[in-house]
């Protein structure tokens, strides 16, 4: 009779086993955006992406590119620089150093949490 909880606790060893690591290597999911995906805003001066777990600040940050302009056909896509992204807890804020003008932007942003994996994603936005 002893074997049997013995192998009782083995079992549940070996299911917690599978099932802790999976919580442990749990990624960076975007839970919010402003400028939110396909949203039309007015000239944003900020740009706040919220995700689900802490971030590791020098290993986050955005790409920012203006994909079109009003009144121009044909726009090539036009990299926006002079900003710095910080993460704040959850949260990876960018501070830009004018507001955007009207066109239609592409966000690519990439997180980085405690488990050291890098996760990326892009969503679009038009300023008016």
């Amino acid at each position: 009779m002893p074997r049997l909880p013995l192998a009782s606790a083995l079992a549940s060893f070996a299911a917690l086993a599978l099932v802790a690591p999976a919580a442990a290597m749990a990624h960076p999911k975007l839970v919010s955006s402003s400028p939110a995906a396909d949203a039309s805003v007015a000239k944003p001066a900020e740009i706040s992406l919220t995700f689900n777990e802490a971030l590791v600040g020098p290993l986050s940050g955005i790409d920012l590119v203006m994909t079109g302009m009003p009144g121009m056909a044909n726009h090539k896509p036009m990299p926006i620089t002079g900003f710095v992204a910080k993460a704040e807890g959850k949260t990876l804020k960018v501070k830009l150093p004018r507001p955007l003008p009207a066109g239609s932007y592409t966000l690519k942003w990439h997180a980085v949490a405690a488990d050291q994996h890098r996760i990326e994603g892009s969503y679009n936005f038009t300023v008016r």
